[in-house]
């Protein structure tokens, strides 16, 4: 990745930035991940993240919501230093946080409406066990309205076992949505999918986004889908940002690069403990 030179483009906006990140810095072991990285993303802006497998895209994402520590650096979202954060204050900023995996994470003996009700857990006291049956009437009727937002109020009574890959992950979509998020965070949430699934999933997840005005980031493999669905887009190259630019002032060959692999894998990185609904 050595040819790829720095962007000088950044895209700003005028008010206060829901991400500021500045010198962050983060190795597993001995391998370097990322080094003295600097990235703002303004309100509302949808964000791509490119690059090659270990580049640090799904780490970064993970440092957002503080699934993992920096080694060095300040992260700031939402106004909050995310690097203070404990306890309490730390799940009350998690709660405004919605963050999409390439695994559902549902829980699949229940219902696609039981899942999505799970999703009010991060902002409502309630029983951990809360299936949509035991949640009072508001939470169902909230539930039902987001599973509507994504197509499958006509789903909402089957076992999410029973669900396609691509209807698994709008269940997903409308749990995070219960969560009333202001910023979201979407790490590859096409990557299990086949090209079509994938294709509406990324038009959905921008949809609903951009209608409420939220911020988006998402991590992506797929060209077609960064420069359609960002604002913006950030590959990360040799452990900073080695392209910062408005996403129609990139072209298919400045952008391919970032699709090539490294000679090491990544290492693996845990599953995200706070993105599973848990039933007591």
């Amino acid at each position: 990745m050595g040819s790829i030179q720095q962007a000088s483009a950044t895209v700003t906006g005028t008010q206060a930035p829901v991400i500021a990140i500045t010198e962050l810095a983060k190795s597993f072991g001995s391998r370097c991940i990322l080094s003295n990285l600097v990235l703002t993303v303004p309100a509302g802006q949808s964000l791509a993240l490119i690059g090659a497998n270990g580049t640090g895209k799904s780490t970064l994402l993970r440092m957002i919501v503080r699934l993992a520590d920096a080694d060095s650096g300040r992260i700031a979202v939402l106004g909050e230093e995310v690097g203070s954060l404990r306890g309490a204050r730390l799940k009350r900023f998690r709660s405004r946080v919605g963050v999409v995996f390439q695994k559902h994470n549902l829980v699949a003996r229940i219902s696609a409406l039981s899942n999505v009700v799970h999703g009010v857990q991060s902002r409502r006291p309630g029983p951990r066990s809360w299936l949509q049956a035991l949640a009072p009437a508001d939470v169902r009727a909230e539930a039902m309205a987001c599973l509507e937002a994504v197509g499958l109020a006509d789903k909402a009574m089957q076992r999410a076992d029973s669900l396609s890959g691509g209807q698994s992950q709008r269940v997903a979509i409308a749990r995070m949505l219960m969560q009333r998020p202001e910023l979201v965070l979407a790490d590859e949430p096409d990557a299990s999918l086949d090209p079509r699934a994938g294709r509406e999933i990324m038009e959905l997840l921008f949809r609903l986004t951009r209608d409420k005005g939220l911020t988006l980031v998402f991590v992506s493999h797929h060209m077609a889908h960064a420069r359609r669905f960002a604002d913006r887009i950030v590959g990360l190259a040799d452990g900073g940002v080695a392209l910062d630019r408005r996403a129609e002032a990139c072209s298919e060959a400045e952008l391919a690069a970032f699709f090539e692999e490294p000679e090491e894998p990544a290492p693996a990185e845990p599953a995200a403990p706070f993105a599973v609904p848990v039933l007591a």
